[in-house]
């Protein structure tokens, strides 16, 4: 997830994300997915001591669940930047063999632990996406939950080729990232939202795009922490302004986890 700071003199979320250390701010050409991971980087605004990261809700993304239970994977599985595992445990809970990859190796040894815990066994690897070496062969269905949409276009296509290399022939991919609908209100960097323009573009070649349909995924965000992280960005030297994004306008669920828009994407190995 790129996730940008806000700026109150301009009423925008600037195109730099809102994770700062001691010893400096993140660009957006250097996303330290791993410091976050580690604890060693935070987002502003964010409570200190909560190692916050929008993306782990401490469970499975209810789309997962549904698609899941409406027997959207079979054989061997691979969860392609899987972060701390949630999605993973599900689907290796109800009885698939899952590997889980991610690269960041602090998500990869808490996940590990993660799922120690829940008695259930995942296959966990740092890899690099782009790669995907060592990893294995042979993969029957891809879920692909955020990753996507964090790389740049070069990444995208050296990762669907890998995806490709990995996977047997028919393999089904199930790609979610963030759609060109996200709302203003919500601190998700504009280079991170994805045309499907740019999903032809980098799956065509060996993947065949079968749908692309609208979902949303919950997030750790609440309107209340996106207030906090707005007046971060005021005592930082911005001045209030009447272009600040409508924030009761954002969709939430039930428990008030703001709701961000995603494709699915389903696709086939060619």
């Amino acid at each position: 997830m790129h996730v940008a700071p806000y700026d109150r003199q301009t009423g925008e979320w600037t195109g730099v994300p809102g994770m700062a250390t001691e010893e400096r701010t993140f660009s957006q050409e250097d996303y330290d997915f791993d410091a976050l991971y580690a604890g060693r980087a935070r987002f502003e605004g964010s409570d200190p001591d909560a190692n916050f990261i929008p993306w782990d809700i401490g469970e499975p993304q209810p789309v997962i669940v549904e698609l899941e239970q409406a027997g959207g994977f079979r054989g061997k599985v691979l969860d392609v930047g899987c972060g701390l595992g949630e999605n993973a445990i599900l689907l290796a809970g109800n009885g698939h063999e899952v590997t889980g990859v991610d690269g960041s190796p602090s998500a990869i040894e808490q996940a590990g632990r993660r799922a120690s815990e829940q008695g259930v066994r995942v296959r966990f690897l740092v890899a690099d996406a782009t790669e995907l070496r060592d990893i294995g062969t042979g993969f029957d269905t891809v879920l692909d939950s955020g990753l996507y949409h964090c790389l740049n276009g070069e990444q995208r296509s050296a990762y669907t080729a890998a995806l490709h290399r990995v996977c047997r022939p028919g393999a089904v991919l199930h790609l979610f990232c963030f759609a060109e609908s996200v709302p203003s209100g919500t601190p998700i960097a504009e280079e991170a939202l994805v045309s499907t323009d740019d999903l032809h573009a980098n799956l065509d070649r060996h993947w065949r795009i079968e749908d692309i349909a609208d979902t949303v995924f919950a997030t750790g965000f609440t309107r209340e922490l996106l207030a906090k992280m707005q007046q971060t960005g005021t005592a930082a030297g911005g001045t209030e302004t009447a272009g600040a994004p409508p924030l009761d306008a954002l969709r939430v669920d039930e428990r008030g986890r703001v709701l961000t828009p995603m494709h699915h994407v389903r696709a086939r190995r060619r």
